[in-house]
């Protein structure tokens, strides 16, 4: 009697099976979250007004219409010399509730307002950014908690080739 062997062949998933019934359940769970942040935040108005101004006073009136108090509460962290104009690290952080809106505002640039960040309810008000600035100047930033303003600034010295000087 002959015996036929048995394939050893198994049908052995790809690669490219794995990722594409991977990227399906991804998909299908995504269908169940809900997206009213992204959509509310699709629909603010982007002040472009704002971010047109020369002087820093103009923009701050063109996006709050009223000036900011400085506050203790609103921690600004910037370099003290910045060795490239080009890549300023910055970040703002507040003890404040009811935070709604964050914004940096870069006196000697030649538009003032640099950023402006909408904060939604329950998130954490902190930001962070890389600005360009054109020369040493008076930064600012501006915090907006509870329908007040709120700032904290500080000067950084931008230097040509870090020489510090």
């Amino acid at each position: 009697m002959t015996t036929i062997p048995k394939p050893h062949w198994r049908p052995h998933p790809t690669r490219r099976l794995i990722l594409q019934g991977a990227a399906s359940v991804a998909l299908l769970g995504l269908g169940n979250l809900p997206f009213a942040p992204a959509r509310a935040a699709a629909n603010d108005k982007y002040p472009e007004e704002a971010f047109r101004q020369k002087s820093e006073a103009d923009a701050i009136k063109a996006l709050y219409g009223k000036a900011a108090e400085p506050s203790d509460k609103v921690k600004l962290d910037a370099p003290e010399i910045a060795e490239n104009g080009g890549v300023v690290p910055i970040s703002v952080t507040t003890t404040l509730d009811k935070v709604t809106s964050i914004s940096f505002f870069v006196a000697e640039n030649p538009n003032a307002l640099a950023a402006s960040y909408r904060i939604p309810d329950g998130t954490i008000p902190a930001v962070a950014n890389r600005l360009k600035m054109a020369r040493t100047t008076k930064l600012t930033a501006i915090v907006e908690a509870d329908g007040k303003l709120y700032s904290a600034t500080k000067e950084v010295k931008v230097t040509v080739g870090g020489c510090g000087g």
